[in-house]
């Protein structure tokens, strides 16, 4: 159970979310725009334009004791709501894992997508950024994962990353989930409360 305090006004330290500070968060967003696998750098969304997707005053106010106990349910109900996967993306970025959710979020929204040119350009940008041995924020995935992913992207299409995207939700639900609720990150995060059994 957390219970209040009312000593605290949750913005101690750096646990509160700056969304303009933040330039790795507006990289998810930029996988929804249209012109975001077009192979034209130019196109692509600036970091102003993406950081349109992001609510500041959602990320104003401190975390509630709704919010911690609803992202208690499960990694899906934490990952479900903006703040619980913004704040979970910090965490990961803390451990250097960051790319993680930025992957398992590139692959949902590629599934949102119909155009098929559109799937095809994605799918090369999401297997450059993710996949690639040359990425700087390549996803650890088994050889049999990637083996798959790298055999379908001779004729990609939304479903390309569904095993790799499996694989990379398992790691994050059955690992840095239940890290975060015991990290330095989350105690920050929720220093004005006080959390009892």
């Amino acid at each position: 159970m957390v219970v209040a305090t009312g000593t605290g006004t949750g913005t101690e330290g750096s646990a509160t979310l700056n969304p303009k500070g933040s330039t790795m968060s507006k990289w998810c967003s930029c996988y929804n725009n249209d012109n975001y696998g077009s192979g034209d750098p130019e196109s692509r969304p600036t970091e102003q334009t993406a950081n349109n997707d992001v609510d500041e005053e959602e990320f104003t106010r401190p975390v509630t004791n709704e919010e911690i106990a609803n992202w208690k349910l499960g990694f899906d109900s934490l990952v479900g709501t903006t703040r619980g996967k913004e704040y979970f993306r910090q965490y990961l970025r803390s451990e250097y894992s960051e790319e993680n959710i930025l992957f398992w979020q590139a692959v949902e929204d590629l599934h949102s997508e119909t155009d098929n040119e559109l799937i095809e350009d994605k799918c090369r940008q999401i297997y450059d950024d993710f996949i690639s041995i040359l990425s700087p924020r390549e996803v650890s995935l088994d050889s049999r994962g990637r083996d798959l992913v790298n055999r379908r992207m001779a004729d990609p299409c939304s479903t390309t990353f569904d095993e790799a995207q499996l694989q990379i939700y398992l790691l994050m639900q059955r690992d840095s989930y239940h890290r975060f609720f015991k990290s330095p990150f989350f105690k920050q995060l929720t220093g004005h409360l006080v959390i009892t059994t």
